[in-house]
């Protein structure tokens, strides 16, 4: 059975959200990573077509898009994000880092089954500092 202490697990620049940190090991179902974020950055509304999704977060807070829904999470709050879901989220108030799990593992990436979201740009614009 591997154990993983996470400030050994090798620190990963993801393409899709310059000056993010991410930290991730898969298994055979499914993968895992500890990401941090700094304000404001993250990617556009997308979804995972092929991925369920939970996200724990550990420290700061994000604004988060979940289907219809917006809201604040912080510290304790877990956020369920099913198959096919828009969804986005951005660090408020300065950086954040959470928890994530994905299923299935795939190829082990956390943005292997990544896809933009029809009408993101649409959605970036009604937030400050994206128009």
């Amino acid at each position: 059975m591997p154990f993983y202490r996470v400030d050994e697990i090798r620190k990963k620049r993801p393409s899709l959200t310059p000056g993010t940190t991410q930290q991730s090991v898969a298994g055979e179902l499914m993968k895992a990573s500890v990401t941090t974020k700094p304000e404001g950055i993250g990617p556009p509304l997308h979804l995972h077509p092929n991925e369920e999704q939970f996200t724990l977060i550990l420290q700061g807070n994000l604004h988060y898009i979940l289907g219809e829904e917006e809201r604040i999470v912080g510290p304790g709050d877990l956020v369920h994000v099913p198959r096919s879901t828009n969804h986005r989220s951005r660090p408020v108030g300065g950086p954040a880092m959470y928890f994530s799990v994905k299923s299935p593992a795939g190829d082990g990436d956390m943005n292997q089954d990544y896809h933009k979201a029809e009408g993101a740009e649409e959605v970036e614009k009604r937030y400050p500092g994206n128009a």
